[in-house]
């Protein structure tokens, strides 16, 4: 399924996650299974790959970050407010496919 993930995007112009595990750079076209990391203090634990259904997430500031189109598998639907970009999905596998 097509989703979008907002991603940090470094000088070097790699992509990084936003939160969690913000040290991994992400590949371009290569599959990827989530991993369970450390719970982060003021972080709700939600394993998977954060993505949204629209490229919206108005809860986030854009600045240092782009939006990636993915392809995610084996997700799960979490609805969240509007404020916050509305469904969200869970997945445990994710492969970027281009900057939006």
């Amino acid at each position: 399924m097509k989703a979008y993930k907002l991603v940090r995007q470094l000088k070097d112009g790699n992509i990084t996650p936003l939160f969690i595990n913000s040290t991994l750079r992400l590949p371009i076209g290569e599959w990827m299974q989530a991993e369970t990391h450390h719970r982060k203090k003021g972080f709700a634990y939600r394993p998977g790959w954060h993505c949204t259904h629209n490229p919206e997430a108005p809860h986030l500031s854009p600045k240092g970050r782009v939006w990636i189109e993915v392809e995610i598998e084996d997700y799960t639907e979490f609805k969240r407010p509007e404020s916050q970009g509305g469904m969200w999905y869970l997945a445990n596998r994710m492969k970027i496919i281009r900057r939006v």
